[in-house]
């Protein structure tokens, strides 16, 4: 390819979710009552997790991690996502787009090492129970965190940086409602075979293991609840994995719908779906599904309330 040729990109126009005048403001106000129910549930779980001497245990900090990475992912997507419906203005700077595209890998892959740490949390609880205390100690719980944080932004700088050297030469129109990677890798004029080889070898070293992990958590997990005899001893051990074990299924069956389609195979519309899934409805979600089914929340909630 001639060099000569190659304009460089200095921003980038996001498409966002519908072209239909009459539809931007019924957008913005949906899309901003989900974002204000993301922070408010989120710092409700934070709050009461920190305010309650009853939730300071592994679980909760774990559960409070993610609901701050729930609150920086949505952050990351949902006010350009706003002003857009908003002002009509759908234009991002190179820079700002790479800088969305660092963040939101970031925020995704922690929210998948925490999802994985919960998972090892919970089989611990279930299926070592005398020995929970020693084997889910503060030291390990803080350790298990600052590896999750550290290896995302790791693996999402390398990812961002590799896609910071393609080159953008046919067009600036990303058909997505945010900078995500697999819209910019079909916007790329330069062969993306190296990024691919990358996200492969990044998928086989870490996500495969920590969805392996979590996967075989709950094998565990459910096979130590059919060992015990009583109805009610069951009631009570599945229900401490429950509220996980249905935010890690959303998160999952979402993100490798998205990631695992070759980019011949990619479904743009699809893909817009599912985004809109994991990246805005999910975090929602979240602290909702936890807050329902677990008692020990809804204790912790009308005491600070009370207060």
């Amino acid at each position: 390819m001639d060099l000569e040729n190659i304009t460089m990109v200095t921003e980038f126009i996001i498409l966002g979710l519908s072209d239909n005048p009459q539809l931007q403001d019924p957008l913005f106000l949906v899309f901003l009552l989900i974002y204000l129910i993301t922070l408010l549930g989120n710092l409700v779980i934070i709050t009461v997790t920190c305010a309650d001497p009853h939730l300071h245990t592994p679980m909760y900090f774990f559960l409070s991690n993610l609901s701050l990475t729930d609150i920086c992912c949505t952050s990351t997507i949902t006010p350009k996502l706003l002003r857009i419906f908003f002002s009509g203005d759908k234009t991002i700077s190179y820079a700002g787009c790479m800088i969305q595209l660092y963040f939101f890998l970031s925020f995704g892959g922690i929210d998948a090492f925490i999802l994985t740490t919960m998972a090892y949390d919970r089989y611990a609880a279930v299926c070592n129970p005398l020995r929970y205390s020693l084997i889910m100690n503060q030291r390990v719980c803080v350790l298990l965190m600052v590896a999750s944080w550290l290896m995302a932004y790791l693996t999402s700088g390398t990812i961002t940086i590799s896609v910071t050297r393609l080159s953008f030469c046919a067009s600036n129109v990303i058909n997505h409602f945010f900078c995500d990677l697999m819209p910019l890798l079909k916007l790329s004029c330069t062969d993306t075979a190296g990024i691919k080889i990358l996200l492969f070898v990044e998928a086989t070293l870490l996500t495969m293991p920590a969805f392996f992990v979590t996967l075989l958590s709950y094998v565990f997990i459910i096979s130590a609840i059919l060992r015990i005899r009583s109805a009610e001893g069951k009631r009570k051990a599945f229900s401490t994995c429950s509220s996980h074990l249905t935010v890690v299924s959303v998160f999952y069956l979402s993100m490798f719908c998205v990631y695992l389609q070759s980019n011949s195979s990619y479904s743009q519309g699809q893909g817009i779906i599912l985004s809109v899934l994991y990246t805005t409805v999910t975090p929602m979600l979240n602290p909702i599904i936890y807050s329902l089914r677990n008692k020990e929340v809804k204790n912790a909630l009308r005491k600070v309330i009370g207060k």
